[in-house]
């Protein structure tokens, strides 16, 4: 079945309904740490409108709380999200040829790992309008739960604030127990990752070094060791 634009956008936004709510309570979480590193509501809320990244603003944060200079922030946030490059690659192959460049940049932009799954299957060519559907509804949602965080992150009492900032472990385990269960390879990575955090936070060679250049090490090494010691093979991939 043919769609026209503004069919494809009213599916996006009804297909991107359940991202938008799982944005809406992982942003608030986000808005617990981006108060603490000292933004206001409108700082997050940028931050959240202009990155669209969890796992990338989370890490930014951290690094503004730590005190880190640009340079670290600019490579700390092409580390992480780098695999939003892949990913705009994988989608660039289902549009239109002679698609002009102004979509292709809008897509890329709002590309996340829920939007990227959902656009991943459509059957034949994806029309960009199906992106921005769900972009209109998913990024307002994610970028509201940011500002509404740290707005809230200001009037509780700093004991609440502290118990609410938990919600962002149980976000990355959530993250990471799903496939770590599927995987043995991705559990014991996890559990590696976590060992070297520690010894690189104690050992005193290391341990002088910033906590935002720290994760970026880690990053660049074990996602390098992984990938050459455990490829994934291209039927696997397709699976």
């Amino acid at each position: 079945m043919k769609f026209d634009n503004a069919a494809w956008f009213r599916r996006g936004i009804q297909n991107g309904v359940p991202i938008a709510l799982g944005y809406l309570a992982v942003s608030f979480t986000l808005g617990i740490a981006a108060r603490n590193a000292g933004l206001t509501a409108w700082q997050g809320a940028a931050a959240s409108v202009t990155t669209v990244a969890s796992a990338g603003e989370y890490a930014g944060f951290n690094v503004i709380q730590a005190g880190a200079g640009y340079i670290e922030m600019a490579i700390m946030m092409f580390v992480i999200n780098a695999r939003y490059l892949l990913m705009s690659c994988s989608l660039s192959q289902k549009l239109a040829p002679n698609l002009p460049l102004v979509h292709r940049l809008l897509i890329g932009w709002g590309i996340t790992d829920e939007i990227f799954g959902v656009a991943s299957v459509v059957p034949d060519k994806l029309n960009p309008w199906y992106n921005y559907g769900m972009m209109a509804i998913s990024i307002p949602a994610w970028t509201i739960g940011t500002a509404v965080g740290i707005a809230v992150g200001n009037i509780l009492p700093h004991h609440v604030v502290s118990a609410l900032g938990v919600g962002l472990y149980g976000m990355f385990l959530a993250i990471i127990i799903p496939p770590g269960r599927k995987n043995k390879v991705i559990a014991g990575l996890v559990a590696i990752s976590m060992a070297a955090s520690l010894a690189m936070s104690v050992l005193p060679v290391v341990s002088h070094i910033s906590s935002g250049m720290r994760t970026i090490i880690l990053t660049v090494v074990i996602a390098g060791i992984a990938a050459v010691a455990f490829p994934i093979k291209e039927e696997e991939h397709a699976q």
